[in-house]
């Protein structure tokens, strides 16, 4: 596997992180990319093996050639980018709110995957990290359930049409991830509390089985079209 070479999008932590250390781990060359170029430096340093690392905001969608020119040959695309943007109930949420959901994760997304094109591997991947909000009908989430689906509605089409390119979907529930920063350790605790208690598992997911998800994807070379949901049950509707 050391001759593969995975890029991961939003790689300096969360997710991203985890999926980074998961397939270095497994041998994989792996670049990762984020917006904060000091904390994106000090996540390399982090890691052990074959690890680089490009500045970028996947969101600016005007740089996106000229990185993936500097990037260069891949075989796997991963794209963890976060996205908070345009949660909160039906009746109120601000759509500007929910366009800026889109811009920041939907299209930049779809623009990645786009500009990768030319550099990577007709053997390879692309492995879209999209939300349960997809799959599930929890109240308060009608915007970021537009977001996601929209992620989660390109891996069918792109599999077909980029085969034998194999696109893929990871769709996973709430994991304890630095996405939840904006509540304090107070706040956290009883949110994570609430969602396990609604979760067959029992507790939240952690970022490396989310990371194992997305590795199974990459690895398996028959399975293609398809959205993965890691979720613990939770769009079950305990």
């Amino acid at each position: 596997m050391s001759s593969q070479h995975a890029v991961i999008i939003g790689g300096s932590s969360g997710i991203g992180l985890a999926t980074a250390a998961h397939l270095l781990e497994k041998g994989y060359r792996v670049t990762i990319t984020g917006r904060d170029a000091a904390k994106l430096r000090e996540t390399a340093e982090s890691l052990a093996g074959d690890i680089a690392m490009i500045a970028m905001d996947a969101a600016d969608l005007t740089c996106l050639a000229k990185i993936f020119e500097t990037i260069g040959p891949l075989d796997h695309l991963v794209l963890a980018l976060g996205g908070g943007d345009g949660g909160g109930p039906f009746a109120s949420v601000d759509l500007a709110d929910v366009k800026k959901g889109f811009e920041q994760k939907t299209m930049a997304h779809f623009a990645c995957a786009q500009a990768c094109l030319p550099y990577l591997s007709k053997e390879g991947s692309i492995t879209f990290v999209s939300a349960v909000s997809a799959q599930a009908a929890l109240p308060g989430t009608a915007g970021l359930a537009a977001v996601n689906a929209a992620i989660a509605a390109l891996a069918p089409v792109l599999a077909v049409e980029l085969k034998p390119i194999r696109v893929n979907c990871v769709s996973p529930g709430v994991v304890e991830t630095p996405w939840w920063d904006f509540l304090g350790e107070e706040q956290r605790a009883p949110v994570f509390a609430s969602f396990a208690a609604r979760t067959p598992v029992g507790r939240v997911g952690r970022p490396q089985e989310i990371a194992e998800a997305i590795a199974f994807l990459i690895g398996n070379g028959f399975t293609s079209g398809h959205t993965l949901i890691c979720d613990g049950g939770i769009r079950l509707g305990q």
